[in-house]
């Protein structure tokens, strides 16, 4: 559930907004097809492994195994900023959507955004069982939610509310359906990234999951069914109700706050009920602090691994009685705000500046993810693993993994094509394309100079479960090595 909670958010019922005015209603929906297909492919690679290594750390903590140390430095801090970020992200969203209600005018939004941050800091001080169930309920709403506005959708473009047949009207005007062309389609598939991040939280939960080799499986074809369901369908609905030129949409409304308040799902309901509106207005709040809420769960839990793997300061690998790491948390609270105090300086071009670092992180991790993978199978099959005997396989192995490989290098390389391609491209827009990837290069490069770290022989890889209760099956699954290198340990 907390992967739901994290990616059904801001990405769904605000920046799908974004998407339909920059590549028109078919753009946006090839667009969001091919990332959800891509983070497919990603997941079940995630599966292959957490299934088999268990643990909060993740796939940066894999890529320390299987690959490099550095990168698995550099992946852990980039995951940990992603999601520091994009709770910065969710509380300025919060803030806007507020303002359906409420004018600025009389509440400063800024004074909003860090109510909500005290929330989510509240919530994720309770005990992991209860931040879960909180996020079950938080998650029932939100399907539900979008269920309904599919279903009203439907209604209102057929006539049967409202009066209006609207049909494939909006796809007829000028420009669509695929405005801006390749370039429009090519630059929805950040926004769709953003949208899309969260699933892969299934990995980082199984670290704390009962059973593991039984759940993440489980989740894997449940949860990522139902979003990308959920996302193809409404970004479908969204498309045919809403013109792509709407200028309520976030990326036709300039630097109007305002504009950038009304989500697309509020917009489709206002033309069957006003005062229905009303209600998914604030449906659309409760799911953005939700999301926060797992963002926040997911920073502090990436910054925790990172303490226990000494690749961060010990103090943040520190737990209370409740096994709370609460000075991962409370960094992690003063990272967020920090990022979002620059929002302060602007209006909805810093909301869009602060997805693009969200974003192209995301695309950073999950490459990490596929690199991982990859290094994860040969390793396994030269220190004599049975694939047949792998608790949970891959699908499509390697040709899917492969294809997410490949679509992700493209995204994160030609992300700045679209304004590359404007009459008059701007530098600072190049720059927040890519900003996330110096940085990227610099945790690794320096962590590699720094500590000397190589490649890890296949050989070498490392397939022990140290921080999971076995159930008795390691002997089952893992490769014949481990049990050699132990015994080589034992001896020494």
């Amino acid at each position: 559930m907390i992967s739901i909670a994290g990616t059904i958010g801001t990405g769904l019922f605000l920046a799908s907004g974004t998407s339909i005015a920059q590549a028109g209603p078919l753009g946006a929906l090839i667009a969001y097809t091919m990332i959800g297909s891509m983070v497919f492919f990603m997941m079940t690679s995630l599966g292959e492994m957490a299934t088999m290594i268990p643990t909060a750390g993740s796939f940066n903590t894999y890529a320390a195994r299987f690959v490099d140390p550095a990168l698995g430095f550099a992946l852990g801090v980039n995951y940990f900023l992603n999601w520091a970020v994009t709770v910065a992200v969710e509380i300025a969203a919060a803030a806007l959507i507020l303002q359906f209600w409420v004018s600025p005018d009389l509440l400063p939004s800024w004074i909003w955004s860090f109510l909500f941050l005290a929330f989510m800091v509240f919530v994720n001080v309770l005990s992991v069982r209860a931040l879960g169930e909180a996020e079950f309920w938080f998650s029932v709403v939100k399907v539900l939610t979008v269920i309904i506005f599919i279903v009203v959708g439907i209604l209102v473009d057929s006539g049967a509310v409202g009066g209006d047949k609207i049909g494939f009207r909006n796809w007829s005007i000028e420009g669509a359906p695929l405005h801006n062309g390749f370039g429009g389609i090519l630059g929805v598939f950040l926004v769709a990234g953003f949208s899309f991040q969260g699933t892969e939280l299934i990995g980082i939960a199984a670290g704390e999951s009962e059973n593991p080799r039984k759940n993440v499986p489980r989740a894997i074809k449940q949860v990522f069914w139902r979003i990308l369901i959920f996302y193809i369908a409404s970004i479908f609905v969204i498309g045919l109700v809403i013109p792509y030129n709407d200028e309520n949409l976030l990326g036709n409304g300039g630097v109007d706050k305002l504009a950038i308040a009304i989500s697309p799902f509020t917009l489709v309901l206002q033309k069957a009920f006003k005062p229905a509106s009303h209600v998914m207005n604030a449906v659309i709040l409760i799911t953005v602090l939700s999301a926060g809420n797992s963002g926040m769960y997911a920073s502090t839990r990436t910054l925790y691994m990172l303490a226990r793997d000494g690749k961060a300061p010990a103090i943040f690998a520190r737990t209370n009685s409740r096994g709370i790491p609460m000075q991962s948390l409370l960094f992690t609270t003063f990272v967020s705000a920090l990022c979002f105090g620059v929002s302060l300086l602007g209006s909805g071009e810093v909301y869009n500046w602060l997805l693009n670092i969200s974003s192209i992180s995301g695309f950073i991790a999950w490459l990490g993810i596929a690199v991982s993978h990859w290094r994860f199978r040969r390793a396994y099959i030269v220190q004599g693993g049975d694939i047949n005997r792998l608790p949970y396989k891959a699908a499509f192995f390697p040709y899917g993994p492969i294809y997410a490989l490949v679509l992700c290098l493209i995204v994160i390389c030609g992300q700045g094509y679209s304004e590359l391609t404007k009459p008059d491209p701007k530098a600072i827009n190049l720059v927040a394309c890519y900003i996330g990837l110096p940085f990227f290069f610099l945790m690794w490069s320096g962590y590699k100079v720094y500590y000397k770290t190589k490649v890890v022989p296949l050989w070498e890889c490392d397939f022990s479960v140290s921080n999971f209760d076995d159930d008795g099956d390691m002997e089952e699954f893992a490769p014949a090595n481990i049990f050699v290198m132990e015994e080589k340990e034992q001896q020494a």
